[in-house]
C-alpha cells in the first residue's frame, strides 16, 4: 500500500467514511475498514510531511 498515491488514499478514506456514515458496515467489516483507514491516514500524513520537507529545502536553497 506504500506505493499508493495521496489522492487515491484520500479517495479510499472518503469511501470508508461514507460506508460508516450510511451504516453499510457490519461490526467485522467495520473493524477491517478502520484498520485500513488507520494505515491510509498514516500514509497520507507521511506523504504530506515529506512534501513539506522537500518544499522547505527548495525554498532554503534560493
Amino acid at each position: 500500500m506504500k506505493n499508493i498515491k495521496y489522492e487515491e488514499a484520500v479517495k479510499q478514506l472518503e469511501t470508508i467514511v461514507d460506508k460508516m456514515e450510511n451504516g453499510d458496515l457490519d461490526i467485522d467489516s467495520m473493524t477491517e475498514e478502520l484498520k485500513k483507514a488507520k494505515t491510509l491516514i498514516k500514509l497520507c500524513k507521511n506523504k504530506l510531511k515529506h512534501t513539506d520537507e522537500e518544499i522547505r529545502k527548495l525554498l532554503e536553497t534560493e
